[in-house]
Parts: structure tokens; sequence; C-alpha cells
């Protein structure tokens, strides 16, 4: 990429963020009305004046009370790498910017316009376990529960504020960097709910924590969070693979340290990876869009003839379009700092039980 494409990319950055921060300032007034419907519509279904579907079989929600960026596909992996050869499982999400309506199975030949980005990469990876999508999440479960043989165990991702359905285990996750105690509701804050909706939940993880986090700031976010008795927290960190994957397999990223390459994402925050490949010590420029973004034909096109190196479910948009020879992706998995096998004795035991 030449300089002045770079620059100009990065004018646009700079500009849409100081103007969607001041849009956010001058919003603050909304802020009350956003609180109160969103507390209404939860006290309405604590009260149950409005009605959650209860079923009799293991369903695990994870989602978060923030918009984007907590670590929601990485959980919803680790626990498919845990339960997969355990039970039948499958994976419900909604789909997020899929082209398509209704449920929809996910298949291998299934495309990201079909049934969204994260869904097709959980089957790619995961190709023994049933994924689906439907934004009606009870619909949603009927179809799933009606393929034969049935799953045992539906892992529901994003689906922390879905309450029409009432999930028996709740996985709650917030960021290290941007714990939703210290946040508010949209549209000036990033919450989609108070934060009194985290009483729901039976675990809450703290994601994206530094690897070395002291006890002292592991108690010290407890204690800001305000763990509920019954409730257990939790913290993990990125765990950033030593090889990139791409259409012909794996090589080391070692073998790149001295290549310039295009680092691309479309993620609701890259700085992790970001401050990742600076300590590597790697040569790469960067170029960054909204997330889920689905890339136009002028944006392949500029990418083309290209060394890049992306995110996992950024590849799974562009891998159709662009060589194999040069799209690279950077795999990560989510890895506790501690008490992995606490937190994995509680998710078999809710399934037994």
């Amino acid at each position: 990429m030449n300089v002045k494409k770079l620059l100009s990319i990065i004018k646009v950055t700079f500009y849409t963020f100081v103007i969607m921060n001041l849009l956010r300032k001058i919003l603050l007034p909304v802020v009350p009305i956003y609180y109160f419907v969103t507390w209404l519509r939860n006290k309405l279904y604590d009260w149950r004046i409005k009605k959650s579907t209860v079923y009799d079989f293991p369903i695990i929600a994870v989602g978060n009370l923030s918009v984007g960026g907590t670590g929601k596909s990485p959980m919803v992996e680790y626990l498919i790498r845990l339960l997969k050869n355990e039970v039948s499982l499958a994976t419900l999400s909604r789909g997020y910017k899929r082209e398509t309506k209704g449920f929809q199975l996910v298949t291998p030949s299934s495309t990201v316009r079909e049934v969204g980005d994260e869904p097709l990469q959980f089957k790619t990876k995961f190709s023994d376990i049933i994924v689906g999508v439907d934004g009606d999440r009870r619909n949603g479960i009927s179809n799933l529960r009606a393929i034969s043989p049935r799953p045992e165990v539906i892992v529901l991702d994003d689906a922390y504020q879905h309450r029409k359905v009432k999930a028996g285990f709740y996985i709650l996750l917030t960021a290290y960097y941007d714990l939703y105690c210290n946040d508010i509701v949209l549209p000036t804050g990033n919450l989609r709910e108070p934060r009194k909706g985290a009483d729901r939940a039976d675990v809450i993880v703290v994601t994206k924590c530094p690897k070395d986090i002291s006890n002292k700031e592991k108690e010290e976010i407890s204690t800001k969070l305000n763990v509920k008795p019954g409730q257990s927290i939790y913290f993990a960190t990125i765990a950033y693979g030593n090889e990139i994957i791409g259409a012909f397999g794996a090589k080391s990223i070692d073998l790149i340290r001295d290549t310039s390459f295009t680092l691309v994402t479309g993620i609701a925050n890259p700085k992790p990876l970001l401050d990742h490949y600076s300590a590597l010590g790697l040569q790469f420029d960067h170029i960054n869009f909204p997330d889920h973004h689905n890339f136009s034909n002028h944006e392949i096109q500029e990418l083309k003839n290209k060394l890049i190196i992306t995110t996992e479910k950024d590849y799974v948009r562009l891998s159709s379009d662009l060589s194999g020879d040069n799209l690279w992706y950077q795999p990560i998995e989510m890895k506790f700092v501690e008490n992995s096998n606490s937190f994995n004795d509680k998710i078999i035991t809710y399934i037994k039980k």
C-alpha cells in the first residue's frame, strides 16, 4: 500500500472517531431513556409478566453487557473443545450481517453472506458439531432439536440479552481494559443494558487479561464488579498461536519476521493483536475495518497481490476472493490465567445435573 493511500485511511479513521465521540456526547440526554426501557424490559421478565421459554436439556448462553469486543467467539470455541467429545453438541448464533432470514443450518459449503462469519468459522474448524443461525433463538432451538440425531447440549452465542429463552447456565464476559462496571448504557456508553444485568450470570469471565495479572489486581477487579454470592469469577487471556494458517497449511510466524506485510482487521478491538505483533518486532502496516465488515469489490482489488495476515473471521470473509499464497490468518485461543479445571468442572457438572 502506498503512503498516500495509508494516510488517507488514517485520516478517515481519525475523523470517524472524532465524529462518533461527538455524537455520543450529544446523545447523552437519551441515556436515561435507554436505561429505563432496558431496565423495564428486564423487570418484566424477572416478574414473569413477559414469558421466557425453559428447556429440559442443557443450554449454555455466552454473552456480554457491552457492545462487542469481549471475546465471545474464543469462549464459544473453548466450550466446543471442552464438550464436543463428551456430548452431541450444537451452537446457535443469530448470524450477524447475513443476507438470509430465519433458521439456517451451517454447512461447509455455506457462505458468509448466507450464515455470517463466526458461525461459518465454527463449522469450518469443528466439522463434527451442528451449527445453526437464527435471530429468533426459540425457533432456532426448535429446528436444531428436530435434527436427527438431535443435539444434547446447545451453546447460544451472544444471547445474554435474549430473554425469550431462559438458558440453564449463563457465562458473562467483560474485557480487562473495558470493564462493564466502568461504563454506562448506550448511546453514550457501550452497555446494552444496565450493569445490574450481571446478576443473571452464573460465572463472570474477565477476558484479554495480561498473562502476569497479579492476585491483588484480580481481587480489585472482583470487588469492582461486585460479584454476588453464588457467582464465580475467572480471568482469561488471549493465546496467540506461533503459526499462521493459510489455504495450504501452517507456517511459523518467524518465517516472515523480515518480511513486510499488511495486517487486515475487521474486529471490534484490534489493539491486542497490534500489541502482540509489535512486541514480536514484525514489520507491518495496518488496515482497520469495522467489526463484521463486508469487503467491497474495490477493497478486494486494493488488497490483491499483497501479503496479508488477518483475523480468523476476516479470513472466512476474504478467502474466496484472495490468493491462497498471499492470505493467512492468526489463530487465537482463550486461556484461563488459572483455575481452568474449576471452570471446566462447573460446565460439566451443570450438563450432568
